[in-house]
C-alpha cells in the first residue's frame, strides 16, 4: 500500500491553502522503514542502558524492573513509521512547492 499525506499549499492571494496529496514511491516508503528500524534499535538499546542505570538508582534492579523500564523508556522515545513517512513526504512537498 503507497503512503500518502496531504499537505497545504498557500494561493496567492487567497486566505484558503490548496491541500496537495504528496505520495511515497515504494523506494521512498523502504527507505523511510529502513531508518526507521534502525533508529528504534538504537533507541531501544539506550533505553535498555538507561533503564539498568535507573533500576540501579532506585534499588528497583531485577530483570522484570528493568524491562519494564526499557520498554516504558522506549515506547516514549521511539515513533512508528508513520512518523518517518510523514517526514518523507513533507521533504517532498517542500521541493516540489518550495518558492
Amino acid at each position: 500500500m503507497i503512503f500518502s499525506k496531504t499537505f497545504p499549499k498557500p494561493v496567492s492571494g487567497s486566505n484558503y491553502p490548496v491541500w496537495e496529496e504528496i505520495y511515497l514511491t515504494e523506494q521512498e516508503e523502504s527507505a523511510a522503514e529502513e531508518l526507521c528500524s534502525k533508529e528504534n534499535f538504537k533507541l531501544l538499546d539506550q533505553a535498555l542502558n538507561e533503564a539498568k542505570m535507573m533500576a540501579i538508582k532506585h534499588g528497583l534492579n531485577t530483570d522484570e524492573n528493568r524491562i519494564k523500564l526499557a520498554i516504558a523508556l522506549f515506547e516514549k522515545k521511539a515513533s512508528h513509521a508513520v512518523f518517518w513517512k510523514e517526514n518523507k513526504a513533507k521533504e517532498k512537498f517542500d521541493k516540489m512547492f518550495k518558492h
